[in-house]
């Protein structure tokens, strides 16, 4: 199931996309439900995670957004 939505952080929006399913697998992050996610900030990728890691969130603020949607659905 896909999963599009945003975020706020210290007043910075995020949008994402999220693949995710009702159990864990090997290819979910940390061998969670999330398979595949997308976060965008001022339409750039800030994360990437296609059943593996393209682009790690690095920024603070990324990581809070990240973490704020792995929370949600993984």
């Amino acid at each position: 199931m896909w999963t599009e939505g945003e975020v706020e952080i210290s007043g910075v929006r995020f949008e994402y996309w999220a693949k995710h399913f009702e159990n864990g697998s090997e290819y979910g992050i940390e061998g969670g439900r999330i398979s595949k996610l997308n976060i965008r900030r001022d339409d750039i990728d800030v994360v990437n995670y296609d059943r593996g890691w393209d682009v790690y969130p690095e920024d603070e603020l990324d990581k809070q957004a990240y973490e704020e949607i792995l929370d949600e659905f993984n």
